[in-house]
């Protein structure tokens, strides 16, 4: 698919300011975005996920975490399209979306920055951000200034100090890998990202670099899912934190009323710390 640039700028994504009620600069107090109601998916006799009800707002990041099998990836992927819920409604900016596959989750604006990132080792920023979308010229070749010029203004806006346009994205660290995948859907107007796992395996550097770009993206009203086992990340990074055991949601809470112990109690024992017993408590922290 490629399409005619005559604006080197042309489609270069979200207004920096994310525009009317998204500009909620990372409070999550901006209009609701997606609504997952009753969210139920099964694989065989398996239940991944049963009867999960979640919501984001603009500008927020909501945590979700859980065990191995705990169905986050699961839900994710239901909201992604690529595997559509059994039953329950997704809804985006109040109204009920169909979303059967990926490429209907980013008609809507939801797009998934993978663990793998799935980038193209071998090839520049701008080849990765336009790859399967090319813009061409008036007479159907590349036209690479176009795709530079977007590239460099959609990553400076995301990390002023990104300066590496021209390496092959192989050779560029962690953090600005990321970039350049974060980069490639906001570029497209995506409003909601699923990210998963994005500080996995990164230095302590990389690490800062990435918590960076998702405050960025919160203070232009971006709404985001964030997967994480590392407890002290998703703490950090999210207005509210939604604790996934056995397919079911234990409870989603404002990450400024709860412990990273409490948190962890949930993930474990799969109970609201007021419903933890004291015995449960003490076996916990033995």
């Amino acid at each position: 698919m490629t399409g005619q640039s005559p604006d080197p700028e042309a489609g270069t994504g979200t207004d920096p300011k994310g525009g009317g009620d998204a500009a909620a600069g990372g409070t999550g107090d901006g209009a609701v975005l997606i609504e997952m109601r009753n969210i139920n998916v099964a694989f065989g006799g398996v239940h991944a996920v049963q009867d999960v009800t979640v919501d984001l707002h603009a500008g927020e990041v909501v945590g979700l975490v859980g065990g191995n099998g705990a169905g986050k990836s699961t839900l994710m992927r239901a909201l992604s399209g690529a595997h559509p819920p059994d039953s329950g409604e997704i809804l985006v900016d109040g109204n009920v979306a169909t979303i059967t596959n990926p490429r209907d989750a980013k008609a809507l604006g939801i797009e998934t920055i993978y663990q793998t990132l799935a980038l193209a080792d071998n090839v520049d920023a701008a080849a990765n951000v336009f790859l399967g979308r090319e813009l061409t010229t008036r007479t159907g070749s590349l036209d690479d200034s176009a795709m530079e010029s977007a590239t460099r203004k959609v990553l400076r806006r995301l990390n002023p100090n990104f300066k590496n346009f021209k390496s092959a994205v192989k050779s560029l660290s962690g953090g600005q890998r990321q970039a350049v995948a974060i980069g490639r859907a906001v570029h497209f107007n995506a409003r909601i990202l699923i990210m998963d796992e994005p500080t996995a395996a990164l230095g302590p550097a990389e690490t800062t670099q990435v918590r960076n770009l998702i405050k960025q993206l919160k203070s232009e009203g971006i709404g985001i899912f964030l997967i994480s086992h590392d407890i002290h990340d998703v703490f950090d990074l999210s207005d509210r934190i939604s604790v996934m055991y056995h397919g079911r949601i234990v409870g989603t809470v404002k990450q400024t009323d709860i412990t990273t112990d409490d948190v962890l109690g949930m993930i474990i024992l799969g109970k609201k710390p007021e419903d933890v017993t004291q015995k449960e408590l003490e076996e916990l922290h033995a």
